[in-house]
């Protein structure tokens, strides 16, 4: 539970790109969960891309529907098991048509997807996309396909993500892929398998290429981004065993950061997610050095109680964690966080609960994702521990969490006001059609009357005179 988590209640998010004339079959894909899976979708798409496949936004006309999925927790696995019953009357309608399932899910349940699921003809873990055409010309000739074999070395780096739908201004820079964490709760290390980072080259040249298409922010992306570490290739474990020279040469996450920000300049950089035991206090002493790198940090702790840190084998505790976060506010002053928590895990008594609220007010965090914990089969804990708390206590607790993080982002959201900041205009706000919506550094979203002249992509400084729980209102310095 390493990463961002987009919300899983909703309908995963369709794409759409351009067009290739020669092309006649059609693509359609949905996505599900985190920004890696968004990320890894736009790789998906540039490889059918080559084979023949254009993306459309009509389920009904695909030839090939493909669902990246989650599997961080249950309601993610039932939302795509209710989104593939959709397509059942689609399938007797157009019997030619391909279903398949991507990502971790696929890689969770393997060939049970295919005994589970009599609908689906197709699945593939997320290291083996390149493996796509083959496995459909085995759908082709009638048989089921699957690959979700996980690899130490792939990381894509030589594929030009699509960039499928979004705003042509932000864009998602994959730079290592899996995880070494082994946290209790957390099925990623078994469905994205070990860790390893991407070559820093093919990093800047992929920012390079954005910058010269118009991009203005990009984000680093990966389970750990803190952890990069790039030797040479081949996973992060295995850099004791690397040369003297290799070693020498090792390219770290504050080291790629300073060499992605001098490379673009213009781009505004930021990352996600990070790891706290992995944090290096270098990495806030680039935000000072480069005005590019924007001053936030989304830092998941999981819990404020140093017993839950230690079942969930966290490898860091909270006093720890307090200290990280007090000396990265020294380095620099501005900087914003943002956490993921969950509450109610195994054997989690009232102290450690209160644990958890009394962090959370120490570091005023900007906003939160906050869950409830569900079991997820094959984990250490799912295995070893009894998933013992009522879920009416559940509930409680996590009502309490959301609402003291309220309190915080109102109380976060208020400081910024009175002040100018530069804001990226990302789109036109959904409430008002005649205002724009962008963020600045500290990933405050804030909305503001459009001026002629203005355009999505510009940054502007913005003055913010007020504010709601989680949106600054501002309006154009001129």
């Amino acid at each position: 539970m390493q990463e961002k988590y987009i919300d899983e209640t909703k309908q995963g998010e369709a794409f759409a790109i351009a067009e290739r004339p020669e092309n006649s079959k059609k693509l359609f894909l949905e996505s599900y969960g985190c920004q890696m899976n968004f990320s890894d979708s736009e790789i998906v798409a540039s490889i059918l891309n080559e084979q023949g496949y254009n993306t459309t936004m009509k389920v009904e006309e695909a030839d090939l529907i493909l669902l990246n999925t989650c599997s961080i927790r249950e309601k993610a696995e039932q939302t795509v098991r209710m989104r593939l019953s959709q397509f059942k009357n689609l399938k007797k309608e157009r019997p030619n048509m391909t279903v398949g399932v991507l990502g971790c899910m696929a890689e969770r349940l393997k060939t049970k997807f295919l005994e589970e699921e009599q609908l689906v003809d197709l699945v593939v873990g997320p290291d083996a996309y390149r493996d796509l055409p083959n496995l459909l010309k085995e759908t082709d000739d009638g048989r089921d396909a699957i690959n979700v074999i996980l690899s130490k070395e792939e990381t894509y780096a030589d594929i030009n993500p699509v960039r499928l739908g979004g705003n042509g201004v932000t864009a998602f820079v994959t730079i290592t892929r899996g995880c070494d964490n082994m946290c209790t709760f957390c099925v990623v290390p078994f469905t994205r398998g070990r860790e390893r980072s991407r070559d820093p080259h093919s990093i800047i040249e992929e920012c390079k290429d954005l910058a010269n298409n118009g991009y203005k922010e990009i984000t680093l992306l990966g389970q750990n981004v803190d952890s990069y570490l790039w030797y040479g290739g081949g996973p992060k474990k295995d850099f004791a065993k690397a040369s003297e020279m290799q070693k020498a040469t090792a390219v770290n996450f504050a080291q790629l950061l300073d060499l992605v920000a001098k490379a673009v300049p213009e781009l505004r950089i930021r990352f996600s997610t990070s790891n706290p035991q992995d944090m290096s206090l270098d990495v806030f002493r680039m935000m000072v050095k480069h005005d590019n790198i924007c001053k936030y940090v989304h830092l998941p702790v999981q819990s404020g109680s140093n017993n839950m840190l230690e079942a969930m084998n966290r490898q860091h505790t909270r006093e720890e964690y307090l200290d990280l976060i007090r000396k990265a506010k020294e380095i620099v002053p501005e900087v914003a966080f943002s956490q993921d928590m969950i509450v109610g895990f195994c054997n989690e008594t009232e102290e450690d609960h209160q644990d958890t609220l009394s962090l959370m007010r120490e570091v005023e965090y900007d906003y939160g994702y906050m869950f409830a914990y569900s079991e997820r089969p094959g984990t250490p804990a799912h295995k070893k521990m009894e998933d013992n708390i009522p879920a009416d206590v559940k509930q409680r607790r996590l009502a309490e969490v959301i609402a003291l993080q309220g309190e915080l982002s109102k109380q976060r959201m208020k400081s910024y006001v009175g002040r100018e900041h530069q804001i990226l205009i990302e789109g036109i706000s959904k409430k008002n059609k005649n205002q724009w919506k962008g963020r600045n550094s500290q990933n405050a979203v804030c909305v503001f009357d459009k001026l002629e002249g203005q355009k999505i992509g510009d940054i502007v400084n913005v003055f913010v005179y007020d504010n709601t729980q989680g949106t600054l209102l501002g309006r154009t310095v001129e």
